[in-house]
């Protein structure tokens, strides 16, 4: 009796859109973290351990995907793709900071507040951008695999995968050949078993979520954050803004013509995912799932823009940038003049390329635009504290915009289904699929 009752209370759990779940495992997280205190940073483990396992497969995830994109395109047509997500992606980051920068002035964050004196932050070493142009290219590519160096491993497995193509349309030796297939066709059963694992990590990721929240919140404590109010406010507005006029109004229903709404459904997983363990890399499986199993967006164009955009598409970091920079003015009691705001956009955008989807690249990015402004390096310190919230918020809307760029891209090259999955049938958003990214219809 007692095994017949736990399974079907296992299938009625199963049978909750899985993120439903991860939505109520973060907003009881939080509060249990607020309502315990610095006890549920023991939860931070099993946070840790959820983290761990999406950034397990994250070089896999790309390898195996991107040579799947390329098998299904010719070398000019990933040529053409390329330039369009590139150029997207690069538009897209420069709207973002001119938006913060906007929505900064109107609000004027850090108004009123004075700079810490006591606090010290020692910032990490930022590279210049000639230097982030020469780290694309590895020394060694398994060692770039190995160290997680995604924009290298990128950059690697599109030289090799196009020297598969070319060597499979230009030798005379069947055998040779059929060996490019068999890779090939490998590749392809190596991607649907990445997606079955993807799959089984988000089903951990219940648990995982709850207990990073709580550990978050046991840690900072509301107090933490109220003075910084404001900062969380102007961020979350211009965010707000950014998706809803740029990436929704703009991208989806202006260039696609097709339903917000059923962009945002299919979007879900991917969107509370970053929100959660605010990494744009850690959430790659979990965008790229979305964009074939709801989006219905062929592996041809995620393939190769939702790796690169987990990379080099930083809306919300570079959107970052500007408000914190007009935060840290304010700080010091200086106005930034409009050369100055102007070239926050420039430095956002350009560092944006080389930083990496990982939790805090904001604060490295930082760095870099405060010291090109003159402004004390403190403020970093000074805002650290709330960074893990702001990088949640920064997150979230850098994979939203991977998701929309990659949904243009698509439709300009006939590479979506708008007649399947969320769609059609926003319901489907809701739902875990069977295991698998692929879809047949």
């Amino acid at each position: 009796m007692v095994p017949d009752t736990a399974t079907s209370a296992w299938r009625r759990y199963r049978a909750i859109p899985i993120v439903y779940r991860i939505g109520a495992a973060f907003v009881l997280g939080s509060i249990v973290g607020l309502l315990v205190g610095d006890a549920a940073t023991a939860l931070q483990p099993l946070g840790d351990i959820f983290v761990r396992l999406l950034s397990m497969i994250v070089i896999p995830i790309v390898i195996f995907t991107l040579l799947m994109g390329i098998r299904r395109i010719t070398p000019s047509t990933l040529g053409k793709i390329g330039g369009q997500v590139i150029a997207l992606y690069a538009v897209m980051s420069a709207i973002a900071v001119f938006i913060g920068l906007a929505v900064a002035n109107l609000v004027n964050p850090g108004s009123g507040l004075t700079l810490a004196e006591d606090v010290e932050f020692e910032p990490e070493e930022t590279p210049d951008f000639v230097e982030v142009l020469i780290g694309i290219v590895p020394e060694n590519p398994i060692g770039a695999m190995a160290e997680g160096d995604v924009l290298a491993t990128i950059f690697f497995v599109i030289v090799f995968g196009l020297a598969l193509l070319m060597l499979e349309e230009s030798t005379e030796d069947e055998a040779v050949r059929r060996g490019v297939e068999s890779i090939f066709d490998i590749v392809e059963a190596g991607t649907e078993a990445l997606f079955k694992i993807v799959w089984g990590i988000m089903e951990y990721g219940v648990i995982g979520v709850f207990a990073l929240m709580a550990a978050v919140f046991g840690e900072a404590g509301i107090d933490a954050i109220v003075p910084f109010a404001l900062l969380i406010g102007t961020l979350l507005g211009a965010i707000l803004i950014h998706i809803g006029v740029v990436y929704l109004g703009g991208l989806i229903v202006a260039l696609t013509r097709q339903s917000p709404v059923a962009f945002l459904t299919g979007s879900k997983d991917a969107i509370v995912t970053a929100l959660s363990i605010r990494s744009s890399s850690g959430t790659l499986p979990v965008t790229m799932a979305n964009a074939d199993d709801n989006l219905r967006i062929d592996e041809g164009v995620y393939g190769f823009s939702l790796p690169l955009g987990a990379t080099i598409n930083m809306d919300g970091t570079a959107m970052y940038q500007g408000v914190v920079a007009i935060f840290a003015a304010n700080l010091v009691g200086v106005q930034l003049t409009i050369v100055e705001q102007v070239t926050v956009v420039l430095i956002a955008v350009l560092a944006s390329i080389g930083a990496g989807g990982v939790p805090g690249t904001g604060l490295i990015m930082l760095t870099l635009v405060l010291t090109q402004l003159g402004l004390p390096l403190e403020v970093v310190g000074f805002v650290a504290g709330v960074d893990p919230i702001l990088d949640r918020l920064r997150t979230m809307t850098n994979v939203t915009g991977d998701l929309a760029v990659t949904t243009v891209v698509a439709h300009w090259n006939d590479a979506i289904d708008f007649g399947g999955g969320s769609w059609i049938d926003p319901t489907r958003g809701l739902e875990i699929g069977s295991g698998t990214a692929s879809s047949s219809d």
